[in-house]
């Protein structure tokens, strides 16, 4: 599984014409998950996303997490995270999850957030969605569950 987590002043998604999550100051999560991730794996990320210290404190020092800083979470699910470029110019998606799997870790994701105390709005699965952010920094970090999850 893995979580693009991009820190901004502002978030939103529209579907359809209608905003159907928006933010202020925090995170832009977009998340792929993979064939054979599980629960544990949308736990372990949940919570690196809670603890990530990227936001500056009084020294101007990336020190804060979204807890220390009242920041939320837009979380947007992205297949596309999964893609397969190895071979030609065409990106391949076989390692994606299964939509049921993949709408599923995406909502324990949110919800193990929630849980440790974040806002979390959110995306449409599945939708063609419009997201538009400001980066702040920018600070754009990739975490992948294979390197310490579930």
């Amino acid at each position: 599984m893995r979580a693009l987590v991009q820190r901004v002043s502002e978030a939103s998604v529209e579907v359809d014409g209608r905003v159907t999550g928006a933010v202020g100051a925090g995170f832009l999560v977009l998340l792929g998950v993979a064939e054979g991730d599980t629960e544990e794996d949308a736990d372990w990320l949940a919570g690196k996303v809670a603890r990530l210290r990227v936001f500056e404190d009084e020294e101007g020092k990336m020190n804060l997490s979204l807890g220390a800083v009242g920041g939320k979470v837009l979380s947007v699910s992205q297949f596309t995270l999964c893609a397969d470029t190895r071979k030609g110019n065409r990106p391949s998606f076989t390692k994606a999850a299964e939509p049921e799997q993949g709408r599923r870790l995406w909502e324990r994701f949110s919800e193990e957030l929630e849980r440790r105390g974040v806002r979390v709005e959110r995306g449409v699965f599945g939708a063609r969605m419009r997201v538009r952010l400001v980066n702040e920094g920018p600070v754009t970090i990739l975490l992948d569950s294979a390197e310490g999850g579930g």
